[in-house]
């Protein structure tokens, strides 16, 4: 079975973000870039999958700018087989993701596609769903555990009280949560190796998919400032603070 596995390269997570002047975006000039966490485990699922003889080939595929090609390499030497880079100079919209993943699942008819549930940068939790909805493949989301049997895959993900259990028929959609696992570090001679293992570079007109934005940001700003908090001896002191800021009578 072959597995395609979706990755996006987003502003490193250990780096704060800083908003632009004019308040149009997030600045990612001259900041470390990596890839998105949960796509980072998305990644290894696949591998872990192969490990156990149930998948046979991987596929890792970004859409993004040229400089996604270090995100496709990472996953390389992480273990993926092979790579695509859909190259695009501007951001890409959920729906516009979906529907070039979805050409790809057509060129390459994969048994899996495994990916992040949501990108740090955005937050949106909607590219799996999409992608799910214009195939016509059952989905799994959120996934804690993923077991794959002959021609269906058994998904676990928490839910309120306790944990849920589906089984998928393949192919299928699942896409990944926290919990799932702790990817791997690439060791240093799978980076070597990676830098020989194909990437393929394509733009979205090869697919003839329209990525022209729907949306339109009007501003970006960061969270205001709050007014530090002040510790409080006993509760007769705390109730005379309410008293003084006119919460409490």
């Amino acid at each position: 079975m072959k597995v395609l596995v979706p990755v996006k390269r987003v502003l490193d997570y250990n780096v704060k973000p800083r908003v632009k002047a004019d308040g149009t975006g997030v600045d990612l000039a001259n900041v470390k870039m990596s890839m998105n966490p949960f796509d980072e485990i998305a990644v290894e699922e696949a591998i872990r999958l192969k490990e156990k003889g149930a998948a046979t080939e991987i596929v890792v595929v970004s859409i993004g700018e040229a400089k996604a090609q270090e995100t496709l390499r990472t996953a390389l030497a992480m273990g993926a087989d092979r790579a695509i880079l859909i190259q695009s100079d501007g951001p890409v919209e959920p729906l516009g993701v979906a529907k070039l993943l979805a050409k790809v699942a057509a060129d390459e008819a994969p048994g899996l596609i495994i990916l992040g549930k949501q990108a740090i940068d955005d937050d949106n939790n909607q590219t799996g769903q999409m992608l799910g909805a214009l195939l016509g493949w059952a989905q799994g989301t959120f996934a804690s555990k993923v077991e794959v049997a002959g021609d269906s895959v058994d998904v676990t993900r928490e839910v309120d009280g306790g944990l849920e259990t589906v089984k998928l028929k393949l192919p299928a959609i699942v896409t990944t949560d926290l919990r799932l696992n702790e990817p791997r570090y690439a060791s240093l001679p799978n980076i070597m190796k990676a830098k020989s293992k194909p990437l393929d570079q394509k733009t979205p007109a090869d697919f003839g998919v329209d990525v022209a934005p729907r949306l339109t940001v009007v501003s970006v700003a960061e969270p205001a400032k709050r007014q530090a908090g002040v510790k409080v001896a006993d509760v007769d002191e705390l109730v005379a603070k309410l008293k003084a800021l006119g919460v409490a009578k």
